[in-house]
């Protein structure tokens, strides 16, 4: 069973990374200032590592990517190795408050390392890229469905925060009261 769990992660973890990457480029690209302030640093490496991870759930992909001369982001893939030129830490040892917060708009805290000019660029990118799903939405569907689609997500995201929120609360109580004793 433990190999056929590895086996399934293999081939998800990538796949999911190369999803990722689809979307964050869809987003900068949809902004050609975001893809211009890249621009300058194709080539460069940003890590983005998830600290903390608890070891009972699968690990995460490696999240690191190359810039393109174009201003988008390439997949480094799961061989990555070398150093980058810029290292995003978060604090991921709660995933579901993690995921509560974001789902609430709120940016974690992070620690980051390297390329000073390559840091500033991207916290510009965290600051003013929104990706309108609405848009995107009314752009496959029209806009007689996409409202319905939008309204039913509103709802869905409103759920799935509730819910995150339980089990953020839930973890940090059981953790406060199973947590490692001294």
């Amino acid at each position: 069973m433990r190999v056929m769990l590895q086996t399934l992660h293999a081939l998800l973890a990538p796949a999911a990374a190369e999803r990722l990457t689809l979307v964050i480029n869809h987003v900068i690209g949809s902004e050609p200032v975001a893809m211009q302030r890249l621009q300058p640093h194709a080539g460069r490496t940003l890590v983005l590592a998830l600290d903390g991870w608890p070891s009972l759930l699968p690990p995460p992909p490696m999240l690191a990517w190359r810039i393109t001369p174009a201003g988008l982001l390439e997949w480094c893939g799961v061989e990555f190795s070398a150093t980058a030129d810029l290292q995003v830490r978060i604090d991921a040892s709660n995933p579901a408050a993690l995921l509560a917060r974001a789902a609430a708009g709120e940016r974690p805290a992070v620690q980051v390392q390297g390329d000073a000019a390559l840091a500033g660029d991207a916290n510009w990118l965290l600051e003013n890229l929104r990706w309108d799903v609405a848009a995107d939405l009314q752009r496959l569907f029209g806009p007689v469905v996409a409202d319905g689609l939008q309204r039913l997500g509103s709802v869905l995201a409103g759920a799935l925060k509730a819910a995150f929120s339980a089990a953020s609360g839930l973890g940090d109580r059981f953790g406060a009261r199973f947590g490692p004793r001294v």
